[in-house]
């Protein structure tokens, strides 16, 4: 297959100008930390269907923890976690959103994962007045509410529009589709907003486009549909538990052609689900890979991570690693603990050296940065192609 490096063109948006966030919460002004530590809230998925990323996360907040409080904290204070699960629920995740806010008062909060569960938790931390990272929620509306930013929200991943604009192009340019099929989570925002950027962008044939919902196991007589049509690609646009059974049911049909989605594969137990022998000639949309080391960060990363879990860091631990080094930037930079401040330094962020790459927030509040595309042989990453924004 020929190689070569795949550029995107974004049109540039018109942005309105935001208004200063609403009143309200525990002091109408965010909270300020004036205790010996810095309390950051863990708002994650630890059970539930999308624990694997939650869990995950965790494991990359904890390690940056561990070494920022090790190095001397922020500022001279330590960081404090307080971490509560959401349980892979939306509705869970707005009420631990107001807890740790207005109960705990944290200064600001990373996660949700999902971008579901981000999206529940904005009215409540923009009431409170308290910026939230979310490592992995995707979807393009997490941060952008029509022409509206939302004024608290942030995120060290990239969004839906670039992955699904990215994955048509690889299609187009690199397996050379002319014809695609796309199976999608029709229950999930996350994987419409992939179909959607995937169709605007791609140039040739969806010759068929069926749909499942979440929790589905038995693929059968979608993928009986599917074998009997002519294509070249098969998109799948969903998380990892579908995607695995889907992989593996497809190739014991005799699917053989190439299998692309989105960083939603990107958890071991997708490999586990599909059986390793079934995870080849499959491509996802990922924010960090260790064949691509976007910069001089990410060796002693990948070394700290080993020594701490004994396993290779994953793209969601090296997200949530780079919101909370993110977010340790922006208290530094206006040399200041409470949420107002924090709030403004993460939109300042310019030049981020983070594992996942270097990164600059746009008005939108999204990083710009680059994206890898990684491909998998017999359930093992076998390679990994830089995109540049």
């Amino acid at each position: 297959m020929k190689k070569k490096m795949l550029f995107l063109f974004a049109s540039a948006f018109l942005l309105t100008a935001c208004s200063a966030g609403p009143t309200g919460g525990a002091s109408g002004e965010g909270n300020t930390e004036e205790a010996d530590t810095i309390k950051v809230g863990l708002n994650l998925e630890l059970s539930g269907g999308t624990a694997g990323y939650g869990i995950q996360e965790k494991e990359g907040i904890e390690l940056a923890v561990e070494k920022i409080n090790a190095e001397g904290g922020i500022l001279g204070k330590q960081v404090e976690l307080v971490i509560k699960d959401n349980k892979s629920d939306n509705n869970e995740a707005a009420s631990v959103a107001a807890s740790l806010a207005t109960n705990d008062k944290v200064v600001a909060i990373i996660g949700p994962a999902t971008s579901g569960a981000t999206k529940a938790t904005i009215p409540n931390i923009t009431k409170a007045q308290v910026p939230v990272i979310t490592p992995s929620g995707t979807d393009d509306a997490v941060t952008l509410n029509g022409d509206k930013v939302q004024e608290y929200v942030f995120r060290s991943c990239f969004q839906d529009s670039f992955q699904g604009v990215i994955l048509a192009k690889y299609a187009q340019d690199e397996l050379g589709a002319k014809n695609v099929v796309i199976l999608g989570d029709n229950s999930s925002d996350y994987a419409i907003g992939l179909s959607k950027a995937f169709k605007s962008e791609f140039k040739g044939n969806i010759v068929m486009e069926e749909n499942f919902t979440t929790g589905d196991k038995d693929f059968q007589a979608i993928l009986t549909k599917v074998k009997n049509s002519d294509f070249d690609v098969l998109y799948i646009p969903g998380y990892y538990e579908e995607a695995g059974l889907i992989i593996k049911q497809a190739r014991e049909l005799g699917i053989t052609q190439p299998i692309i989605g989105a960083d939603g594969f990107g958890d071991e137990k997708m490999v586990q689900l599909a059986g390793a022998e079934n995870v080849s000639n499959v491509f996802y949309t990922g924010h960090f890979s260790t064949l691509a080391p976007a910069n001089d960060t990410v060796e002693p990363f990948v070394a700290a991570f080993q020594e701490k879990y004994s396993k290779e860091p994953s793209t969601f631990n090296a997200l949530a690693y780079d919101a909370m080094f993110m977010l340790k930037q922006a208290i530094e930079d206006e040399n200041a603990f409470d949420s107002a401040s924090i709030t403004k330094g993460l939109a300042s962020i310019k030049d981020f050296a983070g594992v996942t790459g270097n990164i600059t927030i746009d008005e939108q509040h999204n990083p710009e940065k680059s994206l890898v595309v990684i491909g998998f042989t017999e359930g093992k990453e076998t390679s990994a192609e830089t995109v540049n924004p």
